[in-house]
């Protein structure tokens, strides 16, 4: 089959992937709404098809990067549309393995969204046609160096939505802790002010107008909304926490090799490791990132928030060396883009 062929069966695949993602999300997205009437331990047949369909997305996704590669020649990660449709692949693939260590089927929304936003971008604005590669691209490093940079990236992302749900998390355990603490404080038959929260709220009505506690106990307490049954449904924010951080040590692992091979690779192609190119001077900042993200955690107790704000920080620099650097940077790395 001629080479353009190969290439537009590639696309193909991935649009079908796409197809594949978009009614996985609308599953996913179904049994997120369910939540709140079937409780976090009911039946979820809505999730199950979310699984099923994230996993044909998957093979679909896979057969795409594949016949990529076939139709250039070469490994499918040259340039950014290759890069994001290898690294979601990577995303999606991490997902899928959690699941063999624990059920964290509720974060499908927050990581087959992304997902598919991200190839949305690629097909529509980072699409190049499939081709051989630039002379500084001709070199076995190119297999080594990108393809580590592309599963760390991968990683990364899924780290970064777990912290974000981490800080989420952390914020309705704070809220039903101070709920319980308030409601602890004040005896039966007390006297409180009518109208009063007891999770911490303003008084809605005037001093003088009070009930007792005991009055108020029959009361059906207030339901909790969608966003909070989702929350009640994921781990506690100590486990999201503690996930995350093994994810973004292996993602650093795998970006510090990725750095060190870049500049062997800078050796090879230009006569010198480092140059103070855009594209090293942000990976440079990316690793120095996530090193005190792993540095503060283990020596200085940087736990929960402050460690989740760390490492999405550190997913935010990783996003600006891709889109920013990538594309309005001009350096010995602009051959990545969409040329």
């Amino acid at each position: 089959m001629p080479e353009t062929q190969l290439g537009q069966l590639s696309t193909m695949f991935v649009y079908a992937a796409m197809a594949a993602y978009v009614v996985a999300l609308v599953a996913f997205a179904i049994d997120l709404s369910g939540v709140r009437d079937r409780g976090p331990g009911g039946r979820r047949r809505a999730v199950a098809i979310g699984m099923s369909t994230t996993w044909l997305a998957f093979a679909l996704h896979l057969v795409g990067v594949v016949l990529r590669g076939l139709a250039a020649g070469r490994v499918p990660w040259a340039n950014m549309y290759e890069f994001s449709i290898l690294s979601t692949l990577v995303a999606v693939a991490v997902f899928l393995g959690l699941q063999r260590v624990r059920d964290l089927r509720i974060l499908g929304t927050f990581v087959v969204g992304p997902v598919l936003l991200l190839l949305g971008v690629a097909v529509a604005v980072l699409y190049v046609r499939a081709d051989g590669l630039q002379p500084a691209l001709q070199s076995y490093w190119l297999i080594i160096h990108v393809s580590i940079a592309t599963v760390a990236v991968g990683i990364f992302g899924v780290s970064a939505a777990i912290s974000a749900l981490q800080l989420a998390q952390e914020r309705a355990e704070l809220r039903r802790a101070a709920t319980v603490a308030t409601a602890a404080a004040v005896p039966a038959g007390a006297a409180v002010p009518a109208g009063a929260v007891l999770s911490g709220g303003a008084a809605g009505g005037t001093a003088a107008a009070t009930t007792t506690v005991a009055d108020t106990a029959p009361a059906q307490p207030a339901r909790p909304s969608v966003w909070g049954r989702v929350l009640e449904s994921l781990p506690g924010s100590v486990d999201l926490e503690r996930l995350a951080f093994r994810l973004n040590a292996v993602g650093f692992m795998m970006w510090t090799f990725t750095v060190i091979a870049g500049a062997i690779w800078a050796e090879h192609a230009w006569g010198r490791p480092w140059g103070w190119d855009p594209k090293e001077v942000w990976s440079f900042v990316i690793w120095v990132v996530y090193a005190a993200y792993l540095h503060a955690r283990a020596t200085r107790g940087w736990e929960g928030r402050r460690a989740a704000y760390l490492s999405l920080f550190g997913f935010a620099c990783i996003l600006a060396n891709y889109f920013v650097v990538n594309l309005v940077f001009n350096g010995l790395h602009s051959y990545s883009g969409l040329g």
